[in-house]
């Protein structure tokens, strides 16, 4: 009897992760000409709920999937943070365009953040200025796949601290330094 609990954690283990593979909540959190690409998605041509993506979740609490898409300001930054924050574990991100993912071609103004992954930590980077709906659609398949390989069962999913302070560029941002300006007046 000891290692029937053992056999019975895998098959456990694979039917959550396929329910969660399988029904993703968007939270679309669409700032610019992305935000056009990404409703594109999931309009009939594209159709990204025949993947299991539910493409608008209600608000934040329902959501399970926040997919930025376009220029991440400095200005929006602790709004995109406290969205994020109030996101059901497990949560997960997709950067989309180059503007979410490193500040595109704004990327030396003094007010654009460069990067989404400045504030919270991302799962999928989807390259393109603007990327095509079929970029998303493989972003979105690499998400999947990424939540099959999950350590999850009972007790809920294992995954990296996404506050433990890594990398700079991985880091989350206080709201002070948020808000705090990028670049100093010389004296």
């Amino acid at each position: 009897m000891s290692g029937l609990p053992g056999v019975l954690g895998d098959p456990i283990k694979f039917v959550l992760n396929w329910g969660r593979r399988y029904s993703l909540w968007v939270f679309n959190f669409g700032l610019a000409c992305c935000a056009i690409e990404f409703i594109a998605t999931s309009m009939g041509r594209h159709d990204f709920m025949r993947l299991g993506v539910i493409p608008f979740a209600h608000g934040p609490r329902q959501a399970d999937l926040m997919v930025v898409s376009g220029t991440v300001t400095d200005k929006m930054a602790p709004a995109i943070r406290r969205l994020y924050d109030q996101m059901p574990e497990p949560k997960y991100v997709i950067s989309f365009g180059s503007c979410s993912n490193c500040g595109g071609p704004y990327w030396d103004s003094y007010s654009v953040t460069k990067g989404v992954d400045q504030l919270i930590p991302v799962d999928v980077y989807v390259p393109g200025c603007p990327p095509r709906p079929e970029a998303l659609l493989h972003g979105i398949l690499q998400l999947q796949e990424k939540i099959a390989a999950e350590q999850s069962g009972p007790g809920g999913v294992h995954r990296p601290d996404p506050l433990v302070p890594g990398p700079p560029a991985t880091r989350p941002r206080d709201a002070a330094s948020l808000t705090a300006p990028a670049v100093k007046r010389p004296v």
